[in-house]
C-alpha cells in the first residue's frame, strides 16, 4: 500500500538484482493471499511469515497482532487525524474541522481501492475483525470528540455537544464510505462522503451571519383616535378607512 513507505531497511534485492516488497509490504500481501485461500480463521501468523519468507519476530515487529495486519493503516492515519485537530485554531469553524478531519479517513481508505474492497468484504465475513474494526472506529470519534470539548468548554452542555456531534460525523462518514465499498470502490468517494458529511454542517455547524432583509417593509402601527362613547361600528370604520389611505 502506498501510506507504508517509511519501512525500516528500505527495499531488499532478490539474487537478480530485483526489487523485493519493503517487509511490511510483503507480510501484508502474504496475509491477504492466504486469508483469500483458506480463510482467516485457518490462517495463522506462522502461515504468513513461511510465505512471506520472514520470521515471526518480523511479523511482530510491524504488527502487534493478525487483525493488525488486516488494518495496517489505521495507527498512521489517527497519529495524521490528531496532528490535524491539533493544528486548528479559534479561526477554524469546529464542525467544519472535524469534518474535514474526517476526510483524512476517506483519503486513507482511497489510496489503494482494491484493498480497500478486499479488506471490507473479509470484515464482513469475520466477527472477530468487526469487533475489531469497531474498536478503531471508537478511537476516530474519540479524537474528534476530545477536540470538540475543547472548542465547547465555554458552552453549556460543551461536552454533550462535542459527543454528538462527534458520533454524527463518524456515523456520516461511514455511511457513505461503506456505500463506496460496496459499490467495488467505483464512483468518486469523495462527493459521497462531502454529501453525508453536508448534512452534519447543516444540522450543527455554525450558521452564516443573516445579512439585511430584502424589500422589507417596517411593520405598520396604526393608531385611531375616537370619540369616548363612539358606537364599535364607528370605531372599525375609522380603522378601515385609515388602512385604505395606502
Amino acid at each position: 500500500m502506498s501510506s507504508s513507505n517509511a519501512t525500516p531497511g528500505g527495499d531488499e534485492k532478490t539474487e537478480a538484482g530485483t526489487a523485493k516488497p519493503p517487509m511490511r509490504e510483503a507480510l501484508i500481501a502474504a496475509a491477504f493471499r492466504l486469508f483469500l485461500e483458506r480463510g482467516y480463521e485457518q490462517t495463522t501468523v506462522d502461515d504468513i511469515v513461511a510465505l512471506a519468507g520472514v520470521g515471526r519476530r518480523s511479523f511482530f515487529r510491524y504488527f502487534p497482532s493478525k487483525e493488525d495486519v488486516v488494518f495496517p493503516d489505521h495507527e498512521r492515519c489517527l497519529t495524521d487525524m490528531t496532528a490535524f485537530l491539533a493544528a486548528g485554531d479559534d479561526d477554524h469553524e469546529p464542525v467544519r474541522r472535524v469534518c474535514d478531519a474526517a476526510r483524512l479517513v476517506l483519503r486513507m481508505y482511497a489510496e489503494n481501492p482494491a484493498f480497500s474492497v478486499q479488506r471490507y468484504r473479509l470484515t464482513k465475513k469475520v466477527p472477530g475483525l468487526r469487533a475489531y474494526e469497531l474498536s478503531v472506529v471508537w478511537r476516530y470519534e474519540r479524537a474528534l470528540a476530545e477536540y470538540l470539548r475543547e472548542r465547547f468548554a465555554g458552552r453549556r452542555d460543551g461536552t454533550l455537544q462535542a459527543d454528538v456531534i462527534a458520533a454524527a460525523v463518524v456515523a456520516a462518514h461511514n455511511n457513505a464510505l461503506r456505500s463506496w465499498l460496496r459499490s467495488d470502490g467505483q464512483g468518486d468517494s469523495n462527493t459521497e462522503v462531502d454529501h453525508a458529511l453536508a448534512y452534519v454542517q447543516s444540522a450543527f455547524g455554525a450558521a452564516p451571519a443573516p445579512g439585511p432583509a430584502v424589500d422589507e417593509q417596517p411593520d405598520d402601527v396604526v393608531v385611531v383616535v375616537s370619540r369616548r362613547g363612539a358606537p364599535l361600528w364607528r370605531v372599525v370604520q375609522e380603522i378601515e378607512t385609515t388602512l385604505g389611505r395606502d
